[in-house]
């Protein structure tokens, strides 16, 4: 029997608190329009667009934030299929294997299960999302001048939980009712990454075909 949203995105399953806004601000307001937009039922490819006078940097904070609330979601709902066993490597599929570095514990690339690796991707977003110095939201702060490379590796570590599910895990999409639902964020994160350049190509081969099929 197919899930309803609501169970498909049960909070008790997912790994961590969502990432809010505060209201009032700059970016909770941003936040809205862009939510506002999604339920319209405009062109995904129109939705991911620049308001005209808005900050950039501000758009892709918003967005950022809300990919990882998401994807966060659709990877916790998974996680019962994803484990040790079923995913000891972090892998999309046999060509592609993902190595996880952080600079920290693990300073050189490290093999991982799936499992492992995502956990730390999301807690190495949370730390990056709930750092002030990087995601600023006080009024007048600006942001860093690496902000969008930040950016740039964080929604590239997020498209390769999209891989993992799309690859090894599409059936369990299915048998939840959550494909037309999953299909949609990724179509949204896919055209956002690509109005904003902020996603290297290469990066995106593993799910090419799919992509070609879902995203006109």
């Amino acid at each position: 029997m197919a899930l309803c949203l609501k169970q498909v995105f049960n909070k008790d399953k997912t790994f961590r608190p969502r990432k809010k806004f505060e209201p009032g601000t700059q970016r909770f307001e941003l936040y809205k329009k862009a939510q506002a937009s999604l339920k319209s039922g405009l062109d995904l490819k129109a939705v991911v667009q620049l308001p005209p006078g808005e900050n950039i940097n501000d758009w892709i904070a918003v967005h950022v934030v809300d990919f990882f609330n998401r994807i966060n979601l659709i990877y916790g709902t998974m996680s019962e299929f994803c484990t040790e066993k079923t995913c000891p490597i972090m892998s999309g599929g046999l060509k592609y294997e993902y190595r996880w570095q952080d600079d920290n514990k693990y300073k050189k690339p490290t093999k991982l299960s799936a499992p492992q690796y995502m956990c730390r991707l999301m807690d190495w977003i949370e730390t990056l999302i709930n750092n002030e110095d990087i995601f600023p939201t006080r009024i007048g702060i600006p942001f860093p001048k690496n902000f969008q490379q930040v950016c740039t590796k964080i929604l590239t570590r997020l498209f390769r939980v999209f891989v993992h599910v799309y690859i090894h895990h599409f059936d369990s999409i299915i048998s939840m009712g959550a494909e037309a639902h999953v299909n949609t964020c990724y179509k949204h994160f896919y055209y956002f990454i690509r109005e904003f350049s902020l996603i290297d190509h290469r990066e995106l081969e593993p799910l090419k075909e799919m992509t070609e099929r879902i995203c006109h």
